[in-house]
């Protein structure tokens, strides 16, 4: 079984790796696995377009509205891949991008027959153009899109609103796929896709992202403490490849704001805003090492994800298999990624709430809820169960 996978990134960040990971499955079962990707690490398959393309695609998708429909040359070049690799399956993962046109791909899809695969990272796939909607309150995607509230969002419009079209454009190219599977990575977007134009589709099912555990767990970081003047500090933890509004990023400064001296804020993640004049924040920027990473989650009392818009919140997974209880927001997929004595759930913008849970943390200290977490992450999100999912969904999809 061959099998192309899609998408914005190879080998990192989030998608990224997993790609990367289901695709090291595939040949530890015997098949073959393949990425075609715009950006990051150079892999087994094909590279899409380059930067200028990129930067082309993206300034004209701002200025007419659509999203997905340039790069035309380079997708043609994609499906001359494609031609000549013949997968059997091909997985989509994020075309959001700003690199591949959408209606190309999927017709080529169509034409040929290809079974296929699409893994809801976010909600792109069954929205006219946005990646979230709970935070605008917006429903519109179970009949139609229309005037989108989030049209200066997630990929930016700056003058029109092609919500409408680019939601028909799903719905009829999307339902011409005669076998596709929906992948929900968590059961909150699973039950989202069951109500949407892709309600419909051949398979959904829900597979949770993971953790590798052989790389996650938890480390000796007392060197670490030492090193960045931590020693006997309770140290609370954000990670995001870039910080917004919307992944809390002004709730963490109003938190700073009523920390003890004792409490420090590490944020690892792109950040725009000056934040200099918060002494009892250490920004360190975004970081592909995953050495790196499972030194900071495991140095952590707690990681706090205050996104209000996780498909399933790959921080957190891996936080809790470094041993490190959550905080998060109730809201979307958040709740379902913290089991019992491993963390807390709030309501969003109640930071009386958040100040009492990480007090509660602080007074139980983090080992009263390591063994949970890794207990609950291992049942839930061990990365072996998850990826021989991914393998039996590509069988039962061919009947191979």
């Amino acid at each position: 079984m061959k099998v192309l996978h899609i998408n914005a990134v190879s080998g990192i960040r989030s998608t990224g790796r997993i790609c990367a990971e289901i695709i090291e499955s595939l040949h530890k079962d015997g098949h073959k696995g393949y990425i075609a990707y715009a950006d990051g690490k150079r892999s087994k398959g094909y590279k899409i377009g380059n930067k200028f393309d990129r930067m082309c695609h993206g300034l004209l998708s701002r200025i007419t509205g659509k999203q997905g429909c340039f790069s035309v040359i380079e997708t043609y070049r994609l499906l001359g891949y494609i031609d000549f690799l013949g997968p059997d399956i091909i997985h989509l993962h994020n075309l959001h991008g700003n690199y591949i046109n959408i209606k190309i791909l999927l017709k080529y899809i169509i034409k040929n027959d290809i079974p296929t695969v699409i893994t809801l990272h976010d909600c792109w796939f069954y929205t006219g153009k946005c990646c979230h909607y709970t935070v605008d309150k917006c429903y519109k995607w179970k009949k139609e899109c229309n005037h989108c509230p989030r049209i200066h969002k997630d990929n930016p419009s700056w003058f029109f609103d092609r919500s409408k079209k680019m939601y028909g454009d799903k719905k009829k190219l999307l339902g011409q796929i005669r076998k596709l599977a929906v992948v929900g990575v968590s059961d909150w977007i699973t039950k989202e896709a069951r109500q949407s134009l892709l309600r419909k589709s051949t398979i959904i099912k829900r597979i949770y992202n993971w953790a590798d555990f052989e790389v996650f767990q938890p480390v000796y970081t007392d060197d670490l403490r030492d090193r960045m003047n931590l020693v006997g500090k309770f140290l609370i933890l954000g990670v995001a490849s870039f910080w917004t509004a919307d992944k809390g990023f002004f709730e963490f400064l109003k938190l700073a704001q009523g920390l003890p001296k004792n409490m420090v804020i590490i944020l690892i993640g792109n950040i725009d805003e000056n934040i200099s004049t918060y002494e009892n924040i250490i920004h360190i920027k975004e970081t592909h090492n995953l050495n790196n990473l499972v030194r900071f989650y495991s140095m952590a009392d707690v990681l706090l994800n205050l996104s209000m818009e996780e498909a399933c919140g790959k921080v957190t997974i891996e936080a809790l298999a470094c041993g490190t209880p959550v905080i998060a927001v109730k809201s979307t997929s958040n709740p379902e990624q913290i089991g019992d004595s491993c963390g807390y759930v709030v309501e969003s913008n109640d930071m009386e709430d958040l100040y009492r849970k990480i007090n509660l943390v602080y007074m139980n200290t983090k080992k009263h809820y390591s063994q949970a977490c890794l207990d609950f992450a291992n049942k839930h999100f061990n990365k072996s169960n998850c990826l021989n999912e991914y393998i039996k969904l590509y069988h039962e999809l061919t009947g191979y």
